[in-house]
């Protein structure tokens, strides 16, 4: 578990590394420029970052179910030289589609000029200064990315109710919470990115505005990444120990 939660916070890393400090330069120095090899760089990171983060998510759900439904192969089927395969297949396959989707992008001619009025180079803004006939090629592996997508988020569902079935038959209080508090970060992080992710494409058209896009588009390309290690950290008893003071002093002195 500690070895994806490393790789997790790698990821997390670079993910917020791809758009932050460059925004927060642009408003620094009051400029919107992004050069052109640039804007290929952050979207080629940005999707690198995310996707190989849900499939680290969805290969940290098969360890969870692993370790509380197959507690006793568990050291056989997730030895060391196994989650090395499993992170480097999941670094591998972000590498491949964010190549996939880069370079697919790039190649597009660009027919409405090159103003995206966005804080980040996104490829659905890329796409809307595109010729309306040339981005099919695009908007195809799109489709055949939800379908993928869909495939990994099934997996998780159907390995959490295999979870919540196995940790129901433990006759123990004691041992149930044991294995719920083990999946529940697990489980907010999915929640988290998924919500996130999701949110934007579902959102109803009459509440689209230039603004609350990109409102929105922090949500998914900050919040997870900022609030992963925090949700991560609950299980430290001395951070949530902290915060319990913390809070007892707020009350405190706005009582």
């Amino acid at each position: 578990m500690y070895f994806f939660l490393l790789s997790l916070s790698i990821l997390d890393l670079g993910s917020i590394s791809t758009t932050v400090p460059k925004s927060m330069a642009n408003s620094l120095w009051d400029t919107g420029i992004v050069s052109y090899s640039g804007c290929a760089a952050q979207v080629f990171f940005l999707v690198f970052f995310m996707s190989a983060e849900y499939s680290l998510l969805t290969l940290m759900a098969y360890d969870r179910s692993v370790a509380i439904c197959r507690s006793l192969h568990y050291s056989t089927l997730m030895g060391s030289r196994a989650c090395v395969k499993m992170a480097a297949a999941a670094w591998a396959s972000g590498f491949l589609y964010a190549v996939l989707h880069t370079a697919n992008t790039f190649s597009i001619p660009l027919c409405h000029g090159n103003a995206l009025g966005w804080f980040f180079c996104e490829i659905s803004q890329i796409l809307k200064l595109s010729c309306s006939d040339s981005y099919l090629r695009e908007v195809a592996v799109l489709v055949v990315s939800t379908f993928l997508a869909l495939g990994c988020f099934i997996f998780i569902v159907v390995s959490y109710v295999q979870i919540f079935t196995a940790v129901l038959r433990i006759p123990s209080e004691q041992g149930q919470h044991k294995a719920f508090s083990m999946c529940l970060p697990h489980l907010a992080v999915v929640s988290l990115f998924v919500s996130t992710t999701v949110f934007p494409y579902l959102k109803p058209p009459s509440f689209s505005s230039p603004v609350l896009d990109q409102v929105v588009a922090v949500l998914y390309v900050v919040v997870p990444p900022a609030v992963n290690p925090l949700i991560y950290s609950m299980r430290n008893k001395e951070l949530k120990e902290a915060l319990r003071k913390l809070i007892e002093v707020v009350v405190v002195q706005q009582q």
